[in-house]
């Protein structure tokens, strides 16, 4: 049985089904432990809910008046002004549940009413200078992987909305072999940057969930976190350089690694959301493809006594490339939902070995004993640094009352690692519902956290008289704190849509009443904007509006998103 790698350039042009996750070459079924799970179990009702036809997609007519889109081919192409049915579709929001659900049932009411792909800096300039004149929307698009109404623009207000797709921004442009950094254009995919990356022995090692579609320049808007965050670093952690295109200009940041010359102005486009400039260009830190790969797993007796084990590896500097602690739900659930065998491994190298301790390949098909909580441990860089630092993370989480499961373990979870979104698919085929939403705070509001948002979520749906399982997971640790990321699975409700807002909104609230941060990697978005303010305060927010007006007077770009 051989353990699972990580071909970068097989997903380069991987692209999701217009109305979920999976590609249009896979098939994704709801396993039968699953099913009986929540079915037999739990309660849950099936219903078969297919997606419509993309025949019957309902699409609204291209509100682009002429003069507008005779600009933007005079600055583009005419063949980069694209209006035809299927680009409109496609690019009809995220990838949210809620998205999802809309297009599932065939509404396309969101769709922009045009999609331009630029080829460059100056292309971008170029597009944002018309759609000031014209008073047209612009929402950067990478992978339409938000989850968070990242781009669901209003259409009120405006002569029309376009998704400005940078998917031709391709081009790995720099590598400095001395300082050891890329400069990467915005459209390439997490694969593509990879492979592009590996060609020089070099790699990123940024893989959120989101990594075969979401895209460098994604990743820079949103602050993505990805499973190796606790070796690579969040990804705003190893941006070293921007290039933006605004509508009063261009701007460069980033002279030096570090600087005293004023506030860091990249942090103000990190994590901007596209609404205060179209991103054309980052450089980041980058590393080279470790030559060994470590992967096993560990069980502990329930969620606290991890979360101690986890919080003493943070503070003695002891962390491990991956570091994931499951609840005891997810840990059953995980027990009851194998990882595929057709869905691709998520690992976060394309080269170097990827064995088990002893050398030997390992894979899936391993049982996590019931009951207690799993923790995965992922390590990466040369042999003796590995098994180094797995000895020192063993005699820890020893002391700590950890047990060890082994290699064979932790490889099944890589091998499921992308399995996830795939199985959401699943279960809306059946009618069910599934979606996710995190957050972070110090350690010592962890417990409160976890439970207040656990509660809530449980308590909106069982008002609702839905059944619903609540799970969470910690895979992004600090000295100081640690995320929290809950998934919810519910069964079938009239409006699946309306009661996970139910939910969602009573969960924000508990998020901000114990102090935990309304999100920690996902973005704000359109959902959490509401919340926004209470993080920030009166002052952060006039910063923000202050920022918008000055770099966005016409108030063009991806409006509608981030600013309260």
């Amino acid at each position: 049985m051989s353990e699972p790698s990580l071909d970068a350039r097989a997903l380069v042009d991987a692209e999701p089904v217009w109305w979920g996750w999976r590609r249009a070459d896979e098939h994704t079924e709801l396993p039968a432990a699953v099913r009986a799970l929540l079915v037999d179990g739990l309660g849950f009702v099936e219903r078969l809910s297919p997606p419509v036809d993309l025949a019957d997609v309902r699409l609204p007519p291209s509100r682009l008046p002429e003069p507008a889109r005779a600009d933007l081919a005079s600055a583009i192409g005419p063949e980069q002004v694209l209006l035809d049915r299927v680009a409109r579709i496609r690019h009809c929001g995220g990838r949210s549940t809620t998205d999802l659900l809309a297009l599932r049932a065939g509404d396309a009411a969101a769709a922009p009413d045009a999609v331009l792909t630029p080829a460059g800096h100056d292309e971008v300039a170029a597009v944002l200078a018309v759609c000031a004149g014209h008073r047209v929307a612009v929402v950067p698009y990478g992978g339409g992987t938000s989850v968070v109404g990242g781009l669901a623009p209003p259409h009120a207000g405006y002569e029309a909305v376009v998704a400005l797709d940078l998917r031709r921004l391709n081009r790995l442009l720099d590598v400095d072999t001395v300082s050891l950094t890329a400069t990467l254009e915005p459209g390439l995919s997490g694969p593509a940057a990879e492979a592009l990356l590996a060609e020089h022995g070099l790699t990123l090692g940024h893989v959120p969930q989101s990594w075969e579609y979401a895209t460098i320049g994604g990743f820079a808007a949103t602050r993505s976190s990805g499973q190796a965050s606790s070796g690579y670093g969040r990804f705003d952690a190893v941006v070293v350089g921007l290039r933006v295109a605004t509508p009063i200009g261009g701007w460069e940041l980033g002279r030096a690694p570090a600087s005293a010359a004023g506030p860091d102005l990249r942090q103000l486009v990190l994590g901007s959301e596209g609404a205060f400039g179209v991103i054309t260009a980052v450089r980041v830190r980058v590393r080279p493809v470790p030559e060994r790969r470590r992967y096993e797993s560990w069980r502990v007796d329930d969620f606290a006594t991890g979360l101690a084990a986890l919080r003493a590896l943070a503070q003695r500097d002891l962390l491990p490339t991956v570091a994931r602690l499951s609840d005891e739900v997810e840990t059953a659930a995980g027990a009851a939902s194998p990882p595929s065998a057709a869905g691709p491994p998520g690992a976060a190298g394309a080269a170097g070995a990827t064995d088990g301790p002893d050398g030997t390949n390992q894979g899936d098909g391993v049982e996590v004993p019931a009951g207690g909580c799993q923790i995965v441990l992922g390590y990466e860089g040369t042999p003796e640094r590995v098994e180094r630092q797995a000895d020192d993370v063993a005699a820890l989480l020893g002391a700590q009352g950890g047990r060890p499961l082994g290699a064979d373990a932790g490889w099944a979870w890589v091998r499921g690692r992308f399995h996830g979104p795939r199985l959401r698919d699943a279960l809306l085929d059946a009618g069910m519902f599934a979606e996710t939403l995190e957050t972070a705070t110090f350690w010592s509001g962890v417990d409160g956290l976890y439970a207040g948002v656990r509660g809530s979520l449980a308590k909106s749906y069982a008002a609702a008289g839905v059944p619903a399982v609540v799970m969470c997971h910690v895979s992004h640790l600090y000295p100081t704190g640690a995320s929290l990321y809950f998934t919810v699975v519910a069964g079938h409700s009239e409006d699946r849509a309306a009661a996970w807002a139910a939910a969602k909104a009573a969960a924000s609230d508990a998020i901000v009443a114990a102090g935990g941060t309304i999100t920690h990697h996902h973005a704000v978005g359109t959902d959490h904007r509401p919340w926004l303010g209470a993080e920030i305060g009166d002052v952060g927010v006039t910063v923000l509006r202050a920022v918008k007006r000055a770099l966005d007077p016409t108030g063009i770009l991806n409006p509608g998103v981030l600013i309260p």
